[in-house]
């Protein structure tokens, strides 16, 4: 008895020291997980189509005319001083159906993995992918040679978005070089419904007929500035980078900015990330929509509806700048009315963005709503909440840190409106030289936290 006991107890260590060796051994020849950052995001919007010419006259991409998303200002009512004639956003197809679409992005962030992001997150129609491609872009719709990989999702090639999904594609090894354009190839093979987009992409998209995503130039394309179901590119990064999203509405998405010239205070914000050493692993991702409001949906969806998808949707994100607050100023808070905008409300909604980012371990940087007078929209009304509001952002300490975008641009002789220098002419858009202004007001030492 004493010798089975001793048989059973020599069996029962030797099995436990062979488990700990497989073990160790798995251990060591574990391959050691990626850190995925995002480097480029942008925010879907509910696409609502109007009549506009596509980009080269005449038709849609499908003999259908041209489609166009109705208003994108940060209020509908001031579109006319908004646009000043010209659309910069879209036009917006009403389908795509056996067609290519080409979209062209820039990159803050390199890194030598790459995978990009699809979503129909305010989809209603299920859509499928007949192929996908990414590469390096040389110029116009021509890509890199040598750089073309074909996109798989879970391993198959032709995957299907489903309404509120979101899809990631496998990693490709690919050599994205900081600010680099990358072009993302989608073949459509089926009528695809409304598209999932976000209507101010402000860079040349390339749509043509039939399956061209691995050609190295797509063939008489016609033209859109929209990006459509593509909502994020990754890539593996050292293990101390990060993101920071620009959460915003129209300012923050570059609206009345130079087309094709990467000049939204985001994207110069990221350059001057970069040309710093001790800010350099940091990228940003632009998340700004025109229309967006704080507290309710607008033209879209509220900053509240929108906050899981395009911040927490996005991987190594770390801090966020919150630069929101006009639309609803200029909607809900002209009048004294029942149900009318109130600070009190603004800066609850502030503190309740405060409080989700934070439980995520999410830094917020507050920017002060800036000077607007000359818009349709404004009122007395609005300005004394609009003023209000800055006040607490810059007391309260609510927020992990402030930047006063109000102070950037404003009129020093005339506070309640912007510098006429910075104005395209809307009263309430910074041109590109004051997207420049924003951009360099940042400490650059605050990222270093």
């Amino acid at each position: 008895m004493k010798r089975e006991i001793f048989l059973m107890t020599s069996l029962l260590c030797s099995s436990a020291v062979f488990a700990a060796a497989i073990f160790a051994a798995a251990k060591d020849r574990a391959i050691p997980a990626e850190h995925w950052v995002a480097t480029w995001a942008t925010a879907e919007q509910v696409t609502k189509p109007a009549p506009a010419p596509l980009g080269r006259g005449g038709t849609g991409p499908s003999g259908a005319p041209g489609f166009a998303r109705g208003g994108s200002g940060p209020a509908q009512a001031q579109n006319a001083a908004g646009r000043g004639g010209a659309r910069p956003d879209g036009p917006i197809p009403p389908s795509f159906n056996d067609q290519t679409l080409r979209m062209i992005v820039r990159t803050t962030l390199g890194g030598k993995r790459v995978r990009i992001q699809l979503s129909g997150a305010f989809g209603a129609n299920t859509v499928r992918i007949g192929a996908a491609h990414i590469a390096l872009r040389a110029k116009e719709s021509e890509i890199v040679p040598g750089t073309d990989r074909v996109l798989t999702f879970g391993g198959q090639p032709s995957p299907v978005i489903e309404p509120g999904a979101v899809l990631f594609s496998d990693p490709v090894d690919l050599d994205v070089a900081p600010f680099s354009d990358i072009a993302v190839s989608l073949f459509f093979p089926q009528d695809t419904g409304l598209p999932t987009s976000h209507p101010l992409g402000l860079h040349t998209a390339y749509i043509s007929a039939g399956d061209t995503t691995a050609l190295p130039k797509m063939p008489d394309p016609s033209l859109t500035k929209a990006y459509f179901w593509l909502s994020g590119v990754d890539v593996v990064a050292p293990s101390d980078a990060f993101a920071v999203v620009a959460f915003g509405d129209s300012i923050t998405d570059g609206f009345r900015t130079t087309l094709d010239a990467n000049a939204a205070w985001p994207y110069l914000l990221a350059k001057r990330l970069a040309a710093n050493k001790a800010t350099a692993h940091a990228a940003v991702l632009n998340e700004g929509y025109s229309g967006n409001m704080v507290l309710k949906d607008g033209d879209d969806v509220s900053a509240f509806a929108r906050f899981d998808h395009d911040i927490l949707g996005h991987p190594g994100v770390k801090w966020v700048i919150l630069l929101e607050g006009i639309n609803d100023i200029n909607r809900r808070g002209r009048n004294a009315n029942p149900g009318s905008l109130t600070s009190d409300e603004l800066i609850a909604g502030f503190k309740q963005l405060i409080e989700k980012s934070h439980a995520y371990g999410i830094k917020v940087i507050g920017a002060t709503i800036m000077a607007q007078e000359g818009v349709p929209t404004a009122s007395e009304r609005g300005e004394a909440i609009r003023k209000a509001a800055n006040e607490w952002m810059r007391t309260s300490n609510a927020f992990d840190a402030i930047i006063d975008f109000d102070a950037v641009v404003r009129d020093p002789q005339h506070p309640a409106r912007m510098r006429p220098e910075l104005d395209p002419g809307d009263h309430i858009h910074p041109n590109d030289a004051g997207n420049k202004l924003m951009a360099d007001a940042f400490d650059l030492a605050l990222f270093t936290k």
